[in-house]
């Protein structure tokens, strides 16, 4: 194993599903039904799936671009994309808010 090789999913399909499962996410799965009951049924569904379409996968697509790109974690892939900016305090803040939703799903599932 070279100095600069990546270890990455065994298929494709592996990295879809676990892209989807991080995208969907426990808050979504626990409150969906609830949402959907609550704000008409289908017409919410039809309204999510949109909301999915238009910024969910564009955003997943640039977060793979970057971290590709950058060859980086995401606390350090900004830092190397734009080392001297105040984009490199975006790293550290993504890891920080996902530390947060973490702590929070925590207390959802408790």
């Amino acid at each position: 194993m070279s100095k600069y090789s990546r270890v990455g999913f065994a298929t494709k399909l592996g990295g879809l599903l676990a892209a989807a499962g991080s995208a969907i996410g426990l808050g979504n799965i626990w409150r969906f039904p609830t949402e959907a009951g609550e704000n008409g049924g289908s017409a919410f569904i039809l309204v999510y799936f949109i909301c999915i379409a238009i910024f969910g996968i564009p955003l997943l697509i640039a977060e793979f671009a970057i971290g590709r790109h950058a060859r980086a974690n995401v606390g350090n892939a900004y830092r190397v994309l734009a080392p001297n900016t105040p984009w490199k305090i975006l790293g550290p803040l993504s890891v920080f808010v996902a530390f947060i939703i973490f702590y929070y799903n925590s207390v959802v599932v408790g």
